[in-house]
């Protein structure tokens, strides 16, 4: 049996090659993120073969950075070339991972949050040593980034597909209701939800001023009239409602505690609390086979759990697994809790929780 000081050769081989290969996908996925933010990746996608030049020209972009571009595309398989031309395709398999039109199959879209992470990465180590966190200022791109992530999300699935699964909250909705999202970001969900029931009042909260006004803008330009929004701490609710929601927030609040007993009280006896997060395990061995796994404990390294103890708070990162979600919502007094996912979202579980 080889020792920490005899190691096999073979096994040393066999992970040095695999190490060379995260750092090749590790470029790809940098690559990706630059195709999907050009357009690059979606213009392809409806183009015949074509050169460099075309493509640049077809994206408003300068050629001679195109033409690299597409040089890590194809040594990295995802852009199929040919020599003789000098053109290249994306192939349609390619593109059904890769492009906006492939909505919440666009993986693209998420390699994004690798350049945020890169951007934090001497604060996160500098945590590692002192403790503490990294203050939720550091990260000026990352509204917009889960804004675009979300709305994917809630586009494809929230009013038809998610909301179902409550048995008469959407004939409610419609009636009219008074609803509120917690963490609502740039206020996405409330202006699908306001635009879809018209009868019922949404008011949507954060803590980030930036997201507040941008969900104001919005509803502004859609002609809402029966949203609100306002900068708040979840962990302070007050009013009372028939629905409160929580879009893939609670995991990485300051107080996640706190504000789920909040939500209990600002409950209405007829309330629905309407949640999603993160569709993973609290115990880590239940997460080595989960397709995302790494990505799971990256992003809550470099983002989730560092916010939450930047602020004083639990740093529940990935720790927030379906059993701690559960017992985090029975202790703020939910004793009537059903949990969904939806087909092609294997980053989300849906809880919907009643007081009872």
């Amino acid at each position: 049996m080889a020792t920490p000081h005899d190691p096999d050769p073979a096994a040393c081989e066999a992970f040095a090659g695999r190490m060379a290969q995260v750092f090749n996908d590790g470029c790809l996925a940098f690559l990706s993120s630059v195709g999907h933010q050009t357009g690059l990746f979606d213009a392809m996608r409806t183009m015949s073969p074509t050169t460099s030049t075309d493509l640049a020209r077809a994206c408003d972009l300068d050629e001679r950075y195109v033409r690299e571009w597409l040089g890590g595309m194809v040594v990295g398989r995802f852009v199929d070339y040919d020599p003789q031309s000098g053109t290249y395709v994306l192939p349609p398999e390619h593109a059904a991972s890769l492009t906006r039109a492939a909505g919440t199959r666009n993986l693209a879209e998420a390699t994004q949050y690798l350049a945020l992470m890169g951007e934090v990465e001497e604060r996160v180590v500098e945590a590692c040593r002192q403790g503490g966190g990294v203050p939720y200022s550091a990260y000026p791109r990352f509204r917009r980034l889960q804004a675009e992530a979300s709305a994917q999300v809630i586009d494809a699935a929230l009013v038809d597909g998610v909301l179902p699964m409550a048995d008469d909250l959407t004939d409610r909705l419609r009636q009219g209701i008074d609803a509120i999202d917690i963490g609502t970001g740039r206020g996405h969900a409330v202006h699908t939800l306001a635009r879809a029931f018209p009868k019922s009042r949404f008011r949507g909260i954060d803590i980030c001023e930036e997201g507040i006004a941008a969900a104001r803008r919005g509803a502004a330009e859609l002609g809402l009239r029966n949203t609100d929004f306002a900068v708040a701490d979840a962990a302070e609710l007050t009013g009372r409602y028939d629905l409160v929601t929580a879009f893939d927030v609670i995991h990485e609040l300051a107080h996640p505690t706190r504000t789920l007993a909040a939500v209990s009280r600002a409950l209405r006896p007829d309330g629905l609390f309407l949640m999603a997060d993160v569709a993973a395990s609290s115990a880590l061995e239940e997460n080595i086979d989960h397709p995302l796994g790494p990505t799971l404990y990256a992003l809550s390294l470099f983002h989730c759990m560092t916010v939450s103890l930047g602020q004083g708070g639990e740093g529940l990162g990935a720790a927030w697994g379906e059993r701690a979600a559960l017992s985090k919502l029975a202790e703020a007094g939910f004793t009537e809790v059903r949990t969904h996912q939806v087909d092609g979202d294997v980053l989300n579980r849906y809880y919907l929780a009643r007081r009872g």
